[in-house]
Order: structure tokens, then sequence, then C-alpha cells
């Protein structure tokens, strides 16, 4: 189900249609899917909103040019800043690494 409709209240990936609105099955919160907006929020990997000041976990080795490693799978990024603007959304600062700007499709919240 790659469609999954995440609850905006309690983040729970368990949710069912009911009429014409979404239920979550944890929280048992209703709404209206039409009218969530989703405009400036960044979404990571599997589909949470991040907020300034999370930690998040890189779940792919990536490149990084002129330095001689790659930022392996795995590594955890704390206090992440959010630049909706910009392609490369997070800004971070990585052990071994310096101040980086990474893709939030390729993190997930820790």
């Amino acid at each position: 189900m790659s469609d999954t409709i995440v609850c905006p209240k309690c983040q729970s990936e368990f949710t069912y249609e009911q009429d014409n609105l979404q239920v979550c099955s944890q929280c048992f919160y209703e709404w209206d899917p039409a009218e969530v907006s989703t405009e400036g929020k960044i979404f990571d990997s599997l589909g949470k909103e991040l907020q300034n000041g999370d930690s998040v976990i890189v779940i792919k080795d990536l490149p990084v040019k002129g330095a001689p490693k790659d930022i392996k799978a795995g590594t955890k990024v704390k206090n992440i800043r959010l630049r909706p603007e910009s392609d490369h959304n997070i800004d971070c600062k990585i052990d071994g690494f310096g101040s980086m700007a990474l893709k939030s499709e390729f993190v997930r919240k820790a």
C-alpha cells in the first residue's frame, strides 16, 4: 500500500476511509484528506513530517563531493534545520563531515 495516508494528529499509518473522511484507528481522529494542506511542509522518506530540531537517520550511502568517503546509511544526524525553499531542504552538521545540506527523501525520522 504505497498510498497510505498518515494521521495528521498522531502520525499513525493505520487509517481507513469512512464516508468522505479518513479515520485513524489509533487515536480515532477524523479528517477530510482534501482539507489537509502539505504546502510548505517537509516530509521524510516514510512520509512523516519533519520539524526544526528533529533527529534523522540517513537511509542510503550518500557520496560527498570533495570528501574521501561517503556518508554511510544509518548515520544519525541531530538537530536539523529545515529550508523549504531549497532543493536540499535540510541543513545539518554531520560528525566527520561538518555542515551539510541533505534532501529529505534520503532520511527518515529517528
